[in-house]
């Protein structure tokens, strides 16, 4: 019987239900703006600053810290334009990396290309790693910004944010370089990873509501006290005028839920879905020849699955795939409807045809044993079909 087996958690995840109820009153009776000089609202601005403190705690920062933003792309965005601009008086050097989300890399490269920066894009090793030797190397007296994300989004590879957040601080202090500061993305890690600022040593910090079964349209930025960003937009005082416009009220107090629980429940979560997670890729690469796992074996997200199918395209796959009721993808969903293969698997060195080959499984709370035997029982055959009518035969050296 055909079962319906959603492995897209990466690119969004469902509103948990207690954040749908948190969310409901701000969609009704509670919907006071949080600028009106009233008691209606006084009472939803109080709500809000509640919220705020609230996320602050978890983050182990101060709430007028935290910046609440339309998403993870707007976070980012502010992040970096908004630094490099009203910063570049102390140098126009910036680092990232050539697996970056979309969202830093065309900052970057829009800051590079139209406002005269000069960017040092750090490339992965096989694994989809970046070392703090990498990082540390590239640092100069014009540096005023690093960006690198916590983990990758495609791949999953969780990077050491923490020892490089130390190294960078610790440069920063021998060389006397107050202005550096240290951005990461961390979208994909709230129900896995520590999102402690201070043992991260990072000075700003990228979080998206719909990875973490929160409100789509709904981000923050943590803004570490003390730094000072151009805005990107103009109009009123909301978020310290660097991000005017009246507050999407459901929304903060919906990712102020999401996080709460995100990081209640992650340890014991990322226990069970690394179970998962590994069962599925040992299950995937018996029953299917020619397979290669994208991103590092062991230091990756718990619910993340990149393998290289050979000798498929896997847009393909994923419209058979869909046919059979599991929902997945080959790589971000913010360039779904791009054809090219994914930017992060040919940044590992391998070549277009394993780039488009590769199908990204990302599983989440409603992932079962169930769920992935289906999925194990329907994918050999449809690889063979799909071999059957593929002009594509990949070179062996690229199966491991």
């Amino acid at each position: 019987m055909k079962r319906e087996v959603y492995l897209d958690h990466a690119a969004t995840t469902p509103l948990h239900p207690a954040v749908r109820e948190v969310m409901l009153p701000y969609l009704g009776e509670k919907f006071g703006n949080p600028s009106s000089f009233h008691s209606i609202g006084k009472i939803v601005k109080d709500d809000v600053d509640t919220a705020r403190a609230r996320i602050a705690e978890i983050l182990h920062a101060r709430p007028d810290e935290i910046l609440f933003t339309s998403g993870g792309t707007e976070s980012d965005n502010l992040a970096i334009l908004g630094y490099a601009r009203k910063n570049q008086q102390e140098g126009k050097h910036l680092i990232t990396t050539t697996i970056e989300h979309h969202a830093v890399l065309e900052a970057m490269i829009h800051l590079e290309k139209k406002e005269g920066f000069e960017v040092t894009y750090l490339e992965p090793d096989r694994e989809g790693l970046i070392s703090v030797d990498q990082v540390e190397k590239v640092l100069r007296e014009d540096t005023i910004l690093v960006s690198i994300m916590y983990a990758n989004n495609e791949i999953g590879t969780i990077m050491p944010i923490a020892d490089m957040g130390n190294m960078i601080q610790k440069w920063r202090d021998e060389h006397k370089r107050p202005f550096l500061k240290f951005h990461t993305d961390a979208c994909q890690t709230p129900e896995y990873l520590d999102l402690d600022v201070e043992k991260l040593h990072v000075d700003m910090l990228t979080l998206n509501g719909s990875k973490m079964y929160g409100p789509k349209g709904m981000g923050l930025l943590y803004l570490k006290r003390g730094i000072k960003l151009q805005p990107l937009q103009f109009g009123g005082s909301q978020e310290r005028a660097l991000r005017p416009g009246t507050e999407h009220v459901a929304g903060i107090m919906g990712m102020a839920k999401s996080l709460e629980l995100a990081q209640a429940n992650r340890e014991e979560e990322s226990v069970r879905l690394a179970k998962l997670r590994d069962a599925f890729i040992e299950g995937i690469q018996s029953r299917i020849s020619k397979t290669r796992l994208n991103g590092h074996p062991t230091k990756r997200l718990p619910n993340n699955v990149n393998i290289s199918i050979m000798d498929i395209e896997g847009e393909a796959m994923i419209l058979y795939l869909d046919a059979e009721g599991v929902y997945a993808s080959t790589g971000s969903a913010c360039t779904s409807a791009s054809l090219d293969p994914s930017h992060v698997i040919l940044a590992l060195g391998l070549p277009y045809e394993v780039a488009h080959g590769s199908i990204r499984f990302s599983l989440g709370a409603s992932t079962t044993e169930e769920d992935l035997a289906y999925v194990l029982e329907v994918l050999p055959p449809l690889v063979e079909k799909l071999r059957s009518i593929s002009p594509v035969r990949v070179d062996e050296k690229y199966f491991v």
